[in-house]
C-alpha cells in the first residue's frame, strides 16, 4: 500500500483507540466501558497489523478481546442489579485531574517534536507467526511447556479453591 493510505488508516485507528479508551475513563456506565474497551483492543490489534506484528495483533484479539473482556462482559452481565451501579471517580476532582491531563500532554508533544529521531532506512518485515512458533517449539520447548503446566496447576488449584468455598461445611471431606 502506498504511504497516504497508511497514513489514513493510522490515524483512523489512533482515534478510535484514543476516543474509546478516552471513553472507558470517563463513563460512568460499566456495560459501556466494557464494550468501549472492546474497540480500545481492536484498535490496538490493527496498529499491531500496521506494523506487520501479525502474531502481536492476533494475540492481542485472542487474549484480550476473546478471553479477559469477554470474562469482563460475563462478570457484568451476570451480576444482579448491575445497571444501577454507577462508577464515580470524584475522588481528586475533575479540574485538577485535567490540568495534569494537559501538562503531560504537552510534556509529550514537546517531546516528540523537539526531538532528534533517529531515521532508519527501510526494514523488510517477514511474517513473525513462523518464527516464533519455530523458537517456541524448538529451542524453547522445556520452558514453554514447564509455564503450560505452571498455568495449568494455577487453574485446578483456583477451582478447587472455589468449590470449596461453596460447599456447606458438613460435606467437606
Amino acid at each position: 500500500m502506498n504511504n497516504i493510505i497508511y497514513s489514513v488508516i493510522f490515524y483512523v485507528l489512533a482515534a478510535m483507540v484514543i476516543g474509546s479508551a478516552g471513553y472507558v475513563a470517563i463513563s460512568k456506565n460499566i456495560v459501556r466501558c466494557a464494550f468501549a474497551l472492546v474497540y480500545t483492543f481492536l484498535g490496538v490489534a490493527g496498529l499491531f497489523v500496521l506494523l506487520s506484528a501479525d502474531f502481536i495483533a492476533a494475540t492481542q484479539v485472542l487474549i484480550y478481546v476473546g478471553g479477559t473482556l469477554v470474562l469482563i462482559l460475563f462478570a457484568v452481565m451476570l451480576s444482579s442489579r448491575i445497571s444501577e451501579i454507577r462508577i464515580s471517580n470524584q475522588s481528586v476532582g475533575r479540574v485538577p485531574g485535567f490540568f495534569i491531563t494537559i501538562c503531560f500532554g504537552a510534556i509529550l508533544i514537546y517531546v516528540a517534536v523537539s526531538g532528534q529521531w533517529p531515521v532508519t532506512e527501510k526494514v523488510d518485515f517477514s511474517p513473525t507467526t513462523a518464527s516464533i512458533g519455530n523458537a517456541l517449539l524448538g529451542k524453547w520447548l522445556l520452558p514453554f511447556e514447564v509455564v503450560s503446566i505452571l498455568i495449568l496447576s494455577g487453574l485446578m488449584g483456583a477451582v478447587v479453591i472455589a468449590r470449596r468455598k461453596r460447599m456447606p461445611k458438613g460435606d467437606e471431606k
